[in-house]
C-alpha cells in the first residue's frame, strides 16, 4: 500500500527535525525516516558526545599547566570507562526522546533506509511513500580513501564509543576531527599520531594560528607529520601497520588502532537519486538559492546533504532547515543567510573562525587591516598557564566592519560568538572597542584585538 504524506523527510538531525517540526504545525501530513537511531549526528555521535570527552580532557590540560604554579596535584587521570558512561548519559536518551516527540507532534517515523523509486516516491524498508515534496537531510559519512586495507579504520562514530582507550592511536588527516581526538587521546594518557598528506592541516582556519596551534599540540605529546600521505594499512600481530609516503620517503607506522578523520562527505549515494531524476555530486544534491533542487522541484536538501556553500556545521544545517520549510510552506521567499556563522575546533585550547581568511580578503581585493598577535603573555592566557594563543581580526578600511577573527586561545569558542554577532549586526571595530567589558574576562580581551 502506497501512503501519501504532504512531504517525506530522510534524516533525523538538525535540518531534517527543524523542517518535519514545523511543516506538521502547519497542518502537514510529514514522514521522516532514518535507517539510523533517531538524533542525527551532533547529538548522537558528533558535537555533543565530543564536547562532553573534551571536557575532561580541558580539566587534565588545566591540572598540567598550574602543576608547576599554583596546584599541588595527586596523579589526576581520565578514567575513560567511566567518561564514556558519563558521555553515554547524554547520548543515549536521545533516540527515544525523539521518537516520542515525533509521535506527540503526529509525524509518522521510519527506521529503515529510504530509497527513491520515482520522482516523490520512496522505498523504506518493505513500506512505499509518496511526498508533495521530499527533504534530503541525511547527514554525511567518511569519505571513501581508497587506500589498500581501507577497512581497518576506526571511523569518528566507533571513536566515540570506545569502552577502552587504545595505548597507540594514530589519525589518518589533519582535519578538525584528528585534531580535536587527538588531544582528547593524548590527554587520556594515549600516544597519538596524526599524519597529514598537505604542508597545512585544519586547511578552513587562519594558517599563523594553526602553526601555534600544531605547536600546543606537539607540546602535550602529540605527533603531527604533515607532508605524510598515509598509502594503506594491514593487520599484523596485535596491532596495525600504516605505511605513508613523506617527502619521496617510504616509512611505516604502528598503532593498535587507525582511526578516520580525513574528511567527511554527504551520505546520498545510495538514495537512488537518479529515479527522482535528483542532481547531485561530490558536495552533495545541487539546489538553487532556495535550497531547492535544481532538476527536480518537489525535492528540497538541507545540511550536509546540500551543495548549498553553507558550512557543514549544526546550527547552518537547523537554519537551512527552517529556510526549506519556509519555502515549502509559502512558496520560495527566503534563503539562507550564512553571515556570521563561526566555527571551532574543540582542541585545548580551542581554535576559532569567522568571516574571512587573510589569504582570502586579498584575492577578492578588499581594503582592511589585519590585527595579528601572540597573546601567550596577555593575564587571560597567563591566568590559566597557556602559553599558545593569538588573535587576528581583519577590519575593513572606511567602513571599519569586521571582514574576520580568529582565536586560539582560552575560550575562543565563545568569544568569537560576540565576533559573529558584531559581523552580523554590522558592527564597527569602534562599537567593540569602547564596549565596557566586565573584566577580567577573556570577552574584555576583545577590545584589544580591534
Amino acid at each position: 500500500m502506497n501512503k501519501q504524506f504532504d512531504l517525506i523527510v530522510i534524516g533525523t538531525g538538525a535540518a531534517g527535525a527543524t523542517a518535519a517540526y514545523k511543516c506538521r504545525s502547519a497542518g502537514w501530513e510529514v514522514a521522516i525516516a532514518d535507517a539510523r537511531p533517531f538524533g542525527g549526528t551532533c547529538a548522537l555521535r558528533g558535537c555533543d558526545p565530543k564536547k562532553v570527552l573534551v571536557g575532561a580532557a580541558e580539566l587534565v590540560d588545566w591540572q598540567h599547566r598550574m602543576a608547576r604554579r599554583a596546584v599541588v596535584t595527586n596523579g589526576l587521570k581520565i578514567d575513560w570507562p567511566a567518561l564514556m558512561r558519563f558521555k553515554r548519559t547524554f547520548t543515549e536518551p536521545v533516540p527515544k526522546n525523539r521518537e516520542e516527540g515525533y509521535a506527540k507532534a503526529g509525524i509518522a517515523t521510519l527506521h529503515d533506509r529510504a530509497r527513491f523509486i520515482g520522482p516523490t516516491t520512496l522505498e523504506v524498508g518493505d513500506q512505499v511513500l509518496t511526498g508533495r515534496h521530499v527533504l534530503i537531510a541525511n547527514g554525511a559519512r567518511p569519505a571513501t580513501l581508497a587506500i589498500r586495507g581501507e577497512e581497518h579504520l576506526t571511523t569518528s562514530d566507533q571513536f566515540l564509543e570506545l569502552d577502552r582507550l587504545p595505548p597507540r592511536i594514530l589519525f589518518v588527516g589533519g582535519g578538525y576531527i584528528s585534531f580535536e581526538f587527538a588531544h582528547i587521546a593524548a590527554q587520556a594518557g594515549a600516544q597519538a599520531r596524526v599524519l597529514h598528506r598537505g604542508s597545512r592541516p585544519l586547511a578552513g582556519f587562519d594558517s599563523d594560528l594553526v602553526d601555534q596551534l600544531v605547536r600546543a599540540t606537539r607540546e602535550i605529546g602529540v605527533d603531527v607529520r604533515l607532508n605524510t600521505t598515509v598509502e594503506g594499512i594491514e593487520r599484523g600481530r596485535g596491532q596495525l601497520i600504516v605505511h605513508a609516503l613523506a617527502e619521496g620517503v617510504r616509512q611505516t607506522f604502528e598503532a593498535e588502532m587507525v582511526v578516520h578523520g580525513a574528511g567527511r562527505v554527504p551520505e546520498i549515494d545510495d538514495l537512488g537519486l537518479e529515479a527522482a531524476g535528483v542532481r547531485w555530486g561530490q558536495k552533495g544534491v545541487v539546489v538553487n538559492e532556495y535550497l531547492q533542487s535544481v532538476s527536480n522541484p518537489a525535492v528540497y536538501a538541507a545540511g550536509d546533504s546540500a551543495a548549498s556553500g553553507g558550512l557543514p556545521l549544526t546550527p547552518v544545517a537547523s537554519l537551512e532547515g527552517h529556510v526549506v520549510a519556509s519555502n515549502l510552506l509559502e512558496g520560495n521567499h527566503r534563503t539562507p543567510d550564512y553571515t556570521g556563522v563561526p566555527t571551532v575546533v574543540f582542541t585545548v585550547p580551542s581554535l576559532a573562525s569567522i568571516g574571512l581568511q587573510e589569504e582570502t580578503a586579498r584575492q577578492r581585493g578588499l581594503k582592511f587591516r589585519a590585527k595579528h598577535g601572540d597573546t601567550g603573555e596577555w593575564y587571560s592566557s597567563r591566568r590559566v598557564g597557556v602559553r599558545h594563543s593569538g588573535f587576528k581580526v581583519l577590519i575593513e578600511e572606511g567602513t571599519e566592519r569586521i571582514l574576520g577573527a580568529h582565536l586560539l586561545g582560552p575560550h575562543a569558542e565563545e568569544v568569537i560568538n560576540l565576533f559573529a554577532l558584531a559581523i552580523r549586526a554590522g558592527l564597527r571595530a569602534a562599537d567593540l572597542k569602547t564596549m565596557p567589558w566586565a573584566y577580567p574576562t577573556s570577552s574584555s580581551d576583545v577590545s584589544y584585538m580591534v
